[in-house]
């Protein structure tokens, strides 16, 4: 379905500056569906010279209200309305006034009452407001004449150009609804009436005193953003809060008249529950980053550990494994370090590709001066994924890095080696490319009866643990010569 400002550019003659403002509007406009009990509808001329003279209206927007049963089951939103089906709609625009009257609308047996409110934009009618409203329950209560009081107030705003606001939105996701609770307050900053709601969430907040006829500092609370609104005749938005447990939002919405802030619609929210929710989840996060946090510093002093033993032994066989060893414990210390600082389900892994390279290039045992380059990037993994490919990868570098340039035959003193690392995703997987420029793979290589125990490794973690590919195999001398690895892991549909 177009979207509103798809709509307006297609089907009429209104500018981007118009567009935006009725985009806010269509923002905001669920306060005062709900304020009316009752459907809206925005309709624009349509600028298209096949029709008549007379032309047509096309329904920008659509908003159900939200404490009363919709009357319109169809979404209206771009369909081509006749004029002459909406004679109150085209008055509005032919007077610039708000109309009150009747209309009959398909799909609904009885006639609807109707307010055609003028949408006013630097000093034109850009487009017109409807409010469909639904039978009544019995006469209106003291709230619902205060609601729709509210309604009307906003309504001369509409047709003033003064709402919506260009500073802020008034109503959307997370923010305090009609529902929730509503406190009026008049231009000299008096309580003229709250909701059941609004009082309870006065009495969460220690107030047990009749709010009416008092403004809130006499009643013992300070909410700087009614003092804004009443001053600036700005939207704005606070919490207040009372010790750990009562949390209370406060969205404050001016009503002017002719440039002059009469009063403050005043959205309350006990959003205490929500608070406490988002406590817990922090909690939670917190713990889970202490928990990768204490695991890295286990596996640095295991290798620290390993580092000390390896130091001290005097067979050169048994050096080496320790240092091995000591690597692959570092490897996934790298894991762990990063989920410290973001824990989660999945990891930013080229943060752990930069640390592996420096990992790799602190531990080389390799005489010859070696050089390794990233190109590319993974994004983000699955953590389950990502320990045993950050082993597996930091495996095949140290291998390249260590056995690729020795013996070196016809290459001189002054040759760099040169280890690239290529990452990239390619039908939901993911895929690492290995390429030095040494001396290449012996005759008799073979990757399933692997000479070195790493190799077993990488081999049995990606093919039995990650259910992966790995090629190993000679670059033809055009290329240069070496060594080519290929790693292929499924992001998905993994065992």
């Amino acid at each position: 379905m177009a979207t509103l400002a798809e709509l307006a550019a297609q089907r009429t003659s209104l500018g981007e500056p118009v567009i935006d403002h009725l985009l806010r509007l269509t923002a905001s406009w669920s306060l005062l569906s709900d304020l009316a009990f009752s459907d809206m509808l925005l309709m624009a001329e349509v600028d298209d010279e096949s029709t008549s003279s007379d032309g047509n209206f096309v329904v920008l927007g659509q908003m159900r209200p939200n404490n009363r049963s919709t009357l319109l089951n169809d979404d209206l939103v771009g369909t081509t309305q006749r004029r002459d089906a909406w004679p109150l709609v085209r008055l509005t625009f032919e007077s610039g006034t708000k109309v009150v009257g009747e209309v009959k609308v398909e799909a609904v047996d009885e006639v609807i009452p109707v307010w055609c409110v003028p949408v006013r934009f630097d000093g034109r009618v850009v487009a017109v407001m409807v409010r469909l409203q639904g039978p009544l329950r019995g006469p209106a209560s003291l709230y619902e004449q205060a609601y729709l009081s509210i309604f009307e107030r906003l309504c001369s705003m509409v047709a003033d150009s003064t709402f919506p606001y260009r500073e802020d939105d008034v109503a959307g996701p997370g923010m305090p609804r009609v529902g929730d609770g509503i406190i009026l307050i008049d231009g000299a900053a008096q309580v003229e009436f709250a909701t059941p709601n609004a009082t309870n969430a006065l009495h969460r907040l220690g107030i047990y005193a009749s709010a009416e006829g008092h403004t809130m500092r006499e009643l013992g609370l300070r909410v700087r953003v009614v003092e804004r609104s009443l001053e600036f005749a700005i939207p704005a938005m606070e919490e207040v809060d009372r010790g750990h447990d009562v949390a209370i939002l406060f969205h404050c919405v001016p009503l002017v008249e002719h440039a002059v802030v009469t009063g403050v619609v005043v959205l309350v929210r006990d959003v205490s529950d929500l608070r406490q929710l988002n406590r817990l989840v922090l909690n939670k996060e917190a713990a889970v980053r202490e928990v990768h946090h204490r695991v890295k510093n286990n596996l640095q002093t295991i290798s620290s550990l390993l580092r000390l033993q390896a130091r001290r032994s005097d067979e050169v066989e048994t050096r080496i494994a320790l240092q091995e060893a000591e690597r692959r414990v570092r490897s996934i210390a790298v894991v762990h370090e990063v989920l410290s600082r973001e824990p989660g389900e999945e990891v930013a892994f080229d943060e752990i590709v930069r640390s592996l390279v420096l990992l790799v290039e602190d531990t080389v045992l390799a005489l010859h001066p070696v050089e390794i380059v990233v190109n590319g990037e993974l994004g983000t993994l699955a953590t389950d994924l990502a320990t045993p490919l950050a082993v597996a990868l930091a495996e095949l570098l140290t291998n390249a890095v260590e056995h690729a340039f020795t013996d070196f035959g016809d290459f001189d003193e002054h040759h760099v080696g040169v280890v690239t690392l290529n990452l990239y995703q390619l039908d939901d997987c993911a895929i690492a490319e290995i390429r030095d420029n040494g001396r290449g793979l012996g005759d008799e290589f073979s990757l399933e009866v692997p000479t070195s125990l790493g190799l077993s490794i990488v081999r049995d973690l990606i093919r039995a643990q990650l259910h992966g590919t790995i090629e190993m195999s000679n670059v033809a001398d055009s290329q240069g010569g070496g060594t080519f690895v290929r790693v292929v892991v499924p992001l998905s549909e993994r065992p």
